[in-house]
C-alpha cells in the first residue's frame, strides 16, 4: 500500500497538470476577448457559443478543417502503405543487404528538419507543387517514412519466421504473405505510426507554413496566426480552434489506443 501511494500520488499531479490547462483553454472558448482579460481565470458570465459559430461562419474554418484532413488522411495513408511494403522488404533480403537498406532510412531520422527547408522549397518549386497540398502531402510522406519504417521492422523482425516460411509452402507469394500474414500480426506496429504520423502532419505548422500562400489551401495551424493581431490577439477564438483541431487527434488515438499501447512495447522483446 505504501508503494502505491506514491505512485498515485505522481499519476494525480500529472493529470492536474493535464486537465486544469485543458479545462481554462475550453472554458475560455465561451468568453468575449473583454471578459477575458477582466477575468483570466473565472468561469464565463454568460456562456456563448459565438466563437464557435465565428471560427465556422466567418473565418472559413470549415475549409482550412478540409484541407488539413485530405493532407492528414492522405499522407498517412501513404506512409503506412510505403513504409510497410519497405519495412517487410528489408527483413526478407538476404545477408546484410537488409541492414545496409534499414541503415539508409536510420540515417533519414537524423538530418534536422531545418537543413531541409531551403531544399525542400527549391525542389517544390521546381515540381510546380508550390502552394498546393500535394506539395505539403508529398514533403510530409518524405519526412515522416523514415521514423515509420524504423519502427515497423523493428516490428516485423520479431515475428516468427516459421509463418513466412509457411505460407511460402502453401504457395502464397510475396504479396500474399505480405498483405495475409504480416500486416495482419502487425497491427499493434501499425496503430503506432498511425497515431504518430496523424498527430505530426495534423499539427505541422512548418512545412505547410514555408509552402502554402493562398488562403484557399491553409491548413489548420496556419489559419490559427491569422487570429494573432498587431495590437490585440483574439485569445477565445485561438482556444476555439485549438479545441477543434484536437477533436480528430483525440477520437484517433481513443479509436487505436489499444493497439497503440501494445505496439509501444512490440519490438522491445524479441520473440
Amino acid at each position: 500500500m505504501k508503494k502505491e501511494l506514491p505512485r498515485q500520488v505522481i499519476l494525480f499531479i500529472y493529470a492536474a497538470m493535464i486537465i486544469v490547462p485543458f479545462s481554462l483553454v475550453f472554458f475560455t472558448t465561451f468568453k468575449t476577448t473583454p471578459e477575458l482579460y477582466s477575468d483570466p481565470l473565472g468561469l464565463p458570465e454568460t456562456w456563448s457559443l459565438m466563437n464557435y459559430k465565428d471560427l465556422f461562419l466567418k473565418e472559413s474554418m470549415m475549409q482550412y478543417f478540409m484541407n488539413s484532413v485530405i493532407v492528414t488522411l492522405v499522407s498517412v495513408v501513404c506512409i503506412l502503405f510505403f513504409a510497410s511494403m519497405i519495412a517487410y522488404a528489408i527483413i526478407r533480403m538476404p545477408g546484410k543487404v537488409g541492414f545496409v537498406v534499414f541503415a539508409f532510412f536510420v540515417v533519414g531520422m537524423m538530418v534536422p528538419t531545418q537543413v531541409n527547408m531551403i531544399p525542400i522549397y527549391l525542389l517544390v518549386n521546381k515540381l510546380g507543387l508550390l502552394d498546393t497540398l500535394q506539395g505539403v502531402i508529398l514533403v510530409s510522406i518524405g519526412f515522416l517514412i523514415p521514423i515509420a519504417v524504423f519502427i515497423l521492422t523493428g516490428f516485423m523482425k520479431t515475428l516468427p519466421n516459421g509463418l513466412i516460411e509457411a505460407a511460402k509452402i502453401d504457395g502464397a507469394n510475396e504479396w500474399q504473405t505480405y498483405s495475409k500474414i504480416v500486416m495482419p500480426l502487425s497491427l499493434p506496429s501499425v496503430a503506432t505510426v498511425t497515431i504518430f504520423a496523424f498527430v505530426i502532419v495534423w499539427n505541422d505548422l512548418l512545412y505547410p507554413l514555408l509552402l502554402l500562400k493562398s488562403s484557399d489551401v491553409k491548413t489548420l495551424p496556419i489559419a490559427l496566426l491569422d487570429f494573432q493581431g498587431q495590437y490585440l490577439t483574439n485569445y477565445p477564438m485561438i482556444f476555439a480552434g485549438v479545441i477543434v483541431a484536437s477533436i480528430p487527434m483525440i477520437a484517433a488515438y481513443v479509436f487505436l489506443q489499444r493497439y497503440f499501447i501494445a505496439g509501444m512495447t512490440a519490438g522491445s522483446v524479441k520473440g
